[in-house]
């Protein structure tokens, strides 16, 4: 008891500190003081090593020390952005691609999705997440960021995942140990893609100068990691579940991970 009372005081005092360092950053991205803590608690954390040899891992985690169970984070299959994949209508084969995503990750061939949930409310001390890790991350120059959102039409729809200006969001660290905010929709992403079911989001040269702080061109990656910590009583959508895929890293796409299907 008396070990998770300093343990708790230790973070709360962290997200003091922190809220007072990036006080604007806040203000900007909408961001809650415990969005802030939680980051800095994920970010402390040092990165695994990568499961596999793509030069893009995405592996993910949930961040709850107090054991609420109220996080997910899980690849599954069958929850992803179809891109040729096989459909029967109990007679024929064939193959169907979404309108969104008429490109993908070539090496998934389970149709595999990434889920993040936070159930409850957001100021529960908790997060889901994944960490992007792997030769094609650490050190590599940023041009673009992005994902494949299921969720209709646009961005600001209220149907589907969640998409708020804190969640899910890339935190980016750069070479220079700056933090950097990219929300789902603060700043906005340039919609390369969408259907009556998906939307794929893309962060350019441009987009990325909007980050909180802004990443100047020619800044290089140290880390990235996407988090989901807003809860069901963040609106307009109150859903507390985002199902992101094929996640984007200057042009590569990576639409499957080390627990697909678990």
């Amino acid at each position: 008891m008396l070990e998770r009372y300093f343990r708790s005081a230790i973070w709360f005092v962290t997200g003091i500190a922190l809220t007072l360092a990036l006080t604007s950053t806040v203000v900007a991205q909408n961001l809650l003081p415990i969005q802030i803590s939680i980051t800095q608690q994920i970010l402390s954390t040092p990165d695994p090593p990568p499961p596999s040899a793509n030069p893009i891992n995405i592996v993910p985690f949930e961040f709850d020390p107090f054991g609420t169970n109220l996080v997910q984070a899980t690849w599954q299959t069958g929850i992803g952005c179809p891109t040729g994949a096989t459909t029967n209508d109990g007679s024929s084969s064939s193959t169907f691609t979404d309108p969104a995503c008429p490109s993908g990750d070539p090496m998934d061939n389970r149709n595999e999705g990434l889920l993040l949930a936070k159930t409850g409310p957001t100021t529960n001390f908790a997060s889901a997440g994944a960490r992007l890790v792997g030769s094609g991350v650490k050190g590599k120059i940023l041009t673009e960021l992005g994902y494949d959102l299921r969720k209709p039409l646009t961005a600001l729809d209220p149907r589907g995942s969640h998409c708020g200006a804190g969640a899910p969001r890339f935190n980016v660290v750069t070479s220079d140990g700056v933090t950097h905010f990219i929300g789902c929709n603060s700043p906005p992403a340039v919609l390369a893609g969408t259907s009556n079911a998906w939307i794929r989001l893309r962060w350019g040269a441009a987009q990325l100068l909007a980050a909180f702080p802004p990443i100047t061109p020619g800044s290089t990656a140290s880390s990235i990691t996407i988090i989901f910590d807003e809860g069901t009583d963040t609106g307009p959508d109150n859903f507390g579940l985002a199902v992101l895929d094929n996640i984007d890293v200057n042009g590569t796409l990576q639409g499957k991970g080390p627990t697909g299907g678990q």
